[in-house]
């Protein structure tokens, strides 16, 4: 992605235009800066224009968002749809996902949006996953005991992937034979080598086939866990909606017989949308937290203050994870955004049908609303942060995200009083992504 770094706003209808390649004010290196040092980045354009006209990863333009107030108003405003079908033609290319897998919540507004997500609400309420706490830290524990001999590991490897992969599995009953391919096949999908083009589309292919695979599986065998009740509540609706149907069309129709049945057939979910809602719970359920849990420790480690006053009061933590993830979340844009009109951003107008970026990690370091952004400061008040969303699209699955991170973090601390990083700073590798911000290895000591 290349970043135009000066120019002021445009205020009128026409979008302000991509500097040339010989342009005077040089592009940003998408390697060195963005994937290396996004935060620098993003304070420029806070400074020199906070709603400005990019050159995305794919070549085309993108506008992108980068001051809190401005995130946080763009987050709620319904004119900002997340369906594609209002994208112009030929100006969006995003993940080439098959329509079993693309018919989820990243991809919808209201009612279908609110429709799906009902679906699963109750599933990922802050008391339901605290039913979760003890399975958890049993999970983290058998983790650590694993690496606990070899006084040094990779911490990405060896806890904060199989720590979040195992949870979100284990909710929604998935074998245990394919969580090690799923977490080969998100890796492919979120930072793809750029050696290997045809990754993707052989990732994609294969959560196809493992989605179909597991849905009939579960369909023939149900079991006690999430995805087993997402297919008979399918299963359920489709029914009540065929047999109201059906019972509607003789002579003895009511009102209400034909109420029922616009209700059940409403409520229901389509095959798509159950395949795909049982993949976002999964990627996302994966993909967010072990880069939460990865960004926190690392963030703590180069921090001795505040570790030591973590360790002495252990009883902060989940407080803590909410300064951890303003400081250095899991994502660095939201998902993308179409205007269905004409809008107004920060006192720029964006043409309807352009792609919009919202950057969640600009604001939650914008010094008008975090004073001292840069400075992790686990006494903050955080009240307000954006790193995983706000509004109807708010993150699904953040208490659980949470509560992982938070026996993540115990847990950790307790067992190893001596932590500390394995190689020096500049050493670490981010994912070659702009979206997510994770590591590819965090190897520490112990």
């Amino acid at each position: 992605m290349a970043v135009t770094t000066s120019g002021d706003p445009v205020p009128s209808h026409r979008a302000a235009p991509v500097p040339a390649p010989n342009s005077p004010r040089p592009p940003v290196d998408p390697t060195r800066d963005l994937l290396s040092d996004p935060y620098a980045v993003y304070a420029r354009m806070r400074e020199t224009g906070p709603v400005q006209r990019i050159v995305g990863p794919d070549g085309r333009p993108v506008w992108i968002v980068t001051r809190y107030d401005d995130v946080r108003q763009a987050l709620a405003d319904p004119r900002l749809s997340l369906d594609k079908r209002h994208s112009l033609p030929g100006s969006y290319r995003g993940f080439a996902l098959p329509p079993a897998l693309d018919a989820n919540l990243l991809n919808m507004d209201p009612p279908d949006h609110t429709r799906i997500r009902r679906f699963v609400t109750q599933a990922f309420t802050a008391r339901r996953t605290e039913t979760l706490r003890e399975p958890i830290r049993r999970t983290a524990d058998e983790l650590l005991d694993a690496i606990a001999p070899d006084r040094q590991a990779d911490l990405i490897a060896s806890y904060a992937a199989p720590l979040p992969i195992t949870v979100i599995c284990e909710l929604l009953g998935v074998p245990t034979g394919h969580r090690r391919d799923f977490r080969e096949w998100t890796d492919a999908l979120v930072a793809p080598d750029p050696a290997r083009p045809e990754g993707m589309k052989q990732a994609v292919g294969s959560m196809l086939g493992f989605f179909t695979e597991l849905l009939a599986h579960k369909r023939a065998e149900p079991g006690d866990d999430l995805l087993s009740a997402l297919i008979a509540a399918r299963d359920r609706s489709a029914d009540t909606a065929e047999d109201v149907t059906r019972d509607g069309t003789g002579p003895a129709d009511t009102a209400g017989l034909a109420a029922e049945g616009r209700r059940a057939t409403e409520d229901r979910l389509s095959e798509d949308e159950l395949m795909s809602l049982a993949f976002l719970i999964l990627f996302a359920g994966y993909e967010n937290t072990v880069q939460l849990i990865g960004n926190a420790t690392l963030a703590l480690l180069r921090h001795p203050d505040q570790l030591a006053a973590l360790r002495a009061d252990p009883g902060r933590t989940a407080a803590a994870v909410e300064e951890l993830v303003r400081y250095d979340g899991p994502a660095l844009l939201a998902i993308r955004r179409f205007p269905v009109e004409d809008l107004v951003i920060g006192g720029v107008t964006v043409p309807a049908g352009e792609t919009v970026l919202l950057s969640l990690a600009s604001a939650n370091r914008d010094p008008h609303r975090f004073p001292d952004a840069d400075r992790l400061d686990l006494d903050r008040d955080t009240a307000g942060h954006l790193a995983l969303g706000h509004g109807i699209h708010y993150c699904l699955g953040a208490p659980l995200a949470r509560l992982e991170t938070e026996i993540a973090l115990t847990a950790l601390l307790e067992r190893f009083p001596r932590l500390a990083l394995g190689v020096p700073y500049d050493e670490l590798r981010w994912r070659a992504s702009t979206r997510a911000r994770g590591l590819m290895a965090l190897p520490v000591r112990y």
